[in-house]
């Protein structure tokens, strides 16, 4: 199987999620799914097929995108088995950092001004 993903790395789902992140889930297969997920609410939110037009974008918003889709994978890799954490609330406290981050990208992003910018 070959990495799909277009708007996030493998090496940023796997940095975002952390070095206690069960291995068993933060596989290949699991990043494809998950960078599929995160493109395809990115691209509502924002009412553009930001996959097909990823070299269009300016490269600030590209990185939020990434960091979002990132944060987000990080996210469901963490939830995937959270027993490889010091404990329950370690695993639930990164993914609450990274629930907040992705709210605050989203905001940015839902703004009008920045969807005209991205020619939206």
């Amino acid at each position: 199987m070959v990495y799909t993903g277009t708007i996030v790395s493998e090496a940023e789902m796997t940095f975002l999620a952390g070095s206690a992140v069960d291995a068993t889930g933060n596989t290949e297969a699991n990043h494809n799914f998950l960078a599929g997920y995160a493109e395809a609410y990115l691209s509502n939110l924002v009412k553009y097929d930001i996959v097909t037009n990823w070299a269009n974008i300016n490269s600030e918003y590209k990185t939020l995108f990434s960091e979002w889709a990132g944060r987000f994978a990080a996210s469901q890799l963490i939830l995937y088995n959270t027993t490889s954490y010091n404990s329950l609330i370690e695993a639930e406290d990164s993914i609450t950092m990274h629930t907040y981050r992705m709210q605050d990208i989203q905001k940015i992003l839902a703004k009008a001004d920045v969807q005209d910018f991205i020619g939206v």
